[in-house]
């Protein structure tokens, strides 16, 4: 660990030039490139479809020409070649261990790790916690599985790296969640953003618990799009009397990639020695220059130092908004913003409409409403004939029911431009979760 008054985790890394870090970024992928040609089938086939040999890849640029890898081929792969796929470059004996991604849009994938991947990773998501504020005198809650999940034991792992104290509780048991906090005198949660508010719920109404009077100084969130929407940051901030600071990562890519620092405008890209970013157009795939001082699309990923499942050019679906201006914390890399997945996205009458700024809008109608929502689909998107159907769920049976319903679906329109035709349920109707929230429902098979 290198910190500088403090702030970094890798200040070498956190605050390196663009054109040194460029230098560092074109030798580590030459050699990556040359290793998955020749320990990974799957991308052997894959450059020579196209015609490609490592050595064409002189710049950054150049990945362009290099086909995308989806995760529906990474599927594929390991039912070919079990256990870890055609795209695994160690042999199973040197993985120490595995982990599945959670398999919200398919069969799950799974992940092997060698032991220097494992401390590639720990080394990476202690930066973006450092990032986020953890420090060594915190004792550090977790309220995320510690199954298969990816933000299991390499969260745990860089929580001890970086000497907080660790309360590896886990999901499943919230009351003993709530108590080990409480007994603990616990200064940071990590959860989902859809837990977060969950678990306030469940220490009010079940325990009689006010999560405010709790101690938690800083609710860290991530594994789903939400910790950086306004209205969801205001919520948890508000119930847990805490900061809110978001995170981002990939189940197949690293537990965490990105952060916020305490400016909360947008993660920082931390990892930037570890992963190559690209951002695409997802539509025409074209890769969007990093010219301007905001702009958006979706997330492309390259390993530059992974020994097992080493991707290139993965498309990981997640549409970001992308900051290149300066940050005072001094950080060097661009900063993020997920507002969900493109898979996710719907389409009426020609404007895209994302969940997570649907659930915005309707969290700014609480106390009324309890911020609980679910979209119903009868057909695949994503283009929906309007008006889109949108459950919302009501905080008490005094709230008049078609009155507020058409004032949702009033600002709805005037904010995204869309027809919505909201239909309000009782109180603790819809489903709460301990993990990622599901905003769609698929009324068709």
């Amino acid at each position: 660990m290198s910190a500088i008054d403090g702030r970094y985790y890798n200040a070498a890394i956190e605050t390196m030039a663009a054109d040194e870090l460029h230098v560092l970024q074109m030798g580590k992928l030459a050699r990556q490139l040359n290793y998955v040609a020749e320990h990974v089938p799957f991308y052997a086939d894959k450059l020579a479809s196209v015609g490609a040999v490592p050595n064409d890849i002189k710049t950054l640029a150049d990945l362009a020409q290099l086909p995308f890898t989806e995760k529906n081929e990474l599927r594929e792969s390991q039912a070919a070649l079990a256990p870890l796929g055609r795209h695994a470059a160690a042999p199973f004996r040197d993985v120490v261990r595995v982990h599945a991604s959670s398999g919200t849009t398919g069969t799950p994938s799974f992940v092997g790790l060698t032991r220097e991947d494992k401390q590639r990773w720990t080394e990476c998501i202690a930066r973006s916690y450092w990032c986020q504020g953890l420090r060594p005198d915190d004792v550090f809650a977790m309220g995320l599985s510690i199954g298969f999940f990816v933000g299991g034991l390499p969260v745990a792992g860089a929580v001890e790296e970086i000497g907080a104290t660790l309360l590896p509780v886990g999901t499943g048991a919230s009351d003993r969640l709530i108590a080990s906090i409480q007994a603990m005198r616990a200064t940071v949660l990590a959860t989902t953003p859809s837990y977060a508010t969950y678990l306030a719920e469940i220490a009010k109404r079940d325990l009689g618990i006010d999560p405010a009077t709790l101690g938690i100084k800083n609710v860290m969130v991530g594994a789903e799009p939400g910790g950086g929407v306004p209205e969801i940051r205001a919520r948890i901030e508000s119930e847990w009397n805490a900061t809110c600071t978001e995170s981002i990562g990939n189940a197949d890519v690293i537990t965490i990639h990105s952060a916020e620092c305490e400016a909360q405008d947008g993660c920082h890209f931390m990892v930037p020695d570890y992963l190559v970013m690209e951002i695409i157009d997802p539509d025409t795939g074209s890769v969007i220059a990093a010219d301007q001082l905001e702009f958006e699309g979706e997330m492309v990923f390259n390993h530059l130092d992974r020994a097992c499942n080493p991707m290139l050019r993965f498309r990981s679906r997640d549409h970001v908004v992308i900051k290149t201006s300066q940050c005072g914390c001094g950080r060097t890399a661009p900063r993020l913003r997920c507002v969900g997945r493109t898979d996710d996205m719907l389409i009426l009458r020609g404007v895209n409409v994302w969940p997570s700024a649907i659930k915005d809008v309707v969290m700014s109608f609480r106390p009324e409403v309890s911020g609980e929502m679910v979209i119903s689909l009868d057909a695949p998107g994503p283009t929906v004939t309007p008006p889109l159907r949108i459950k919302v769920e009501r905080n008490n049976a005094e709230v008049d029911d078609d009155a507020l319903a058409r004032r949702i679906e009033a600002k709805l329109r005037a904010k995204l431009i869309f027809a919505a035709k909201v239909e309000l349920t009782p109180p603790n109707i819809l489903p709460r979760t301990e993990m990622k929230a599901k905003l769609i429902e698929k009324n068709f098979s």
